[in-house]
């Protein structure tokens, strides 16, 4: 396995608890660091994974009351469209419109 340096900055106090920590669990510090940060991340995919389902499972019961509102906007700027062609269709229609 190829591998690469990391270093980070820590306090006095952390560092100490990761060395007792890697040493009673008969790691080395490497190690425990590998193995957290590898359990962070598949968690952190998990969580938007999760996060992801839930705004699908939204969006999916919302489509059909967005389609309905999307036919009633078209249905509204037809009789829109109709009473101005109406309207500009000469002095005859405009009387229809006033009654």
């Amino acid at each position: 396995m190829q591998t690469e340096r990391v270093t980070f900055l820590t306090t006095p106090d952390h560092k100490a608890a990761l060395d007792a920590f890697a040493r009673d669990s008969g790691m080395s510090v490497g190690h425990v660091v590998r193995e957290a940060t590898s359990s962070y991340i598949a968690q952190e995919s998990a969580d938007e994974e999760e996060a992801r389902a839930l705004v699908l499972d939204e969006v999916e019961r919302a489509m059909p009351l967005i389609q309905e509102d999307l036919d009633a906007i078209r249905a509204s700027i037809a009789e829109a469209r109709a009473a101005i062609a109406k309207a500009l269709a000469g002095p005859d229609h405009r009387r229809d419109l006033a009654a």
